[in-house]
C-alpha cells in the first residue's frame, strides 16, 4: 500500500465517521422536536378546554361566545413574540378554540 493509498483510505474512514455522526445529530434532533411537538399539542389542547370553561361562562351570563377585543389583544401578543407569521399561528389558535360549546 502507498501513501496515496493510505491518504485516501484514511479520508474515507473520516467521512464516513463524520457522516454517522451527522445522522446520530439530526436522528436525536428529530426526537427532541417530536417531543417538543407533543408537549405543545398538549398546551393547546389544554388551551381549548380553558376556552372552553370561559365561552360556557360567558354565554351562561348572557354574554357572548366570543369576544373580539381579547382576540385582538391575542393575535397582537402572537405577532409582537413571534412577528407576521405569529399573527398566523395565533388565528389557527383561536380558530382551534371558539366554537366548542
Amino acid at each position: 500500500m502507498n501513501a496515496t493509498t493510505t491518504t485516501t483510505a484514511t479520508t474515507a474512514t473520516t467521512a464516513t465517521a463524520a457522516t454517522a455522526a451527522t445522522e446520530e445529530l439530526i436522528a436525536a434532533s428529530r426526537e427532541r422536536i417530536d417531543a417538543i411537538d407533543d408537549r405543545i399539542i398538549g398546551l393547546i389542547q389544554e388551551r381549548m378546554a380553558v376556552s372552553t370553561v370561559i365561552q360556557q361562562a360567558r354565554i351562561a351570563s348572557g354574554g357572548r361566545r366570543v369576544h373580539l377585543s381579547r382576540e385582538m389583544e391575542v393575535l397582537a401578543h402572537w405577532k409582537d413574540a413571534l412577528g407576521r407569521p405569529g399573527t398566523t399561528l395565533a388565528m389557527t389558535l383561536l380558530e382551534l378554540c371558539r366554537g366548542r360549546v
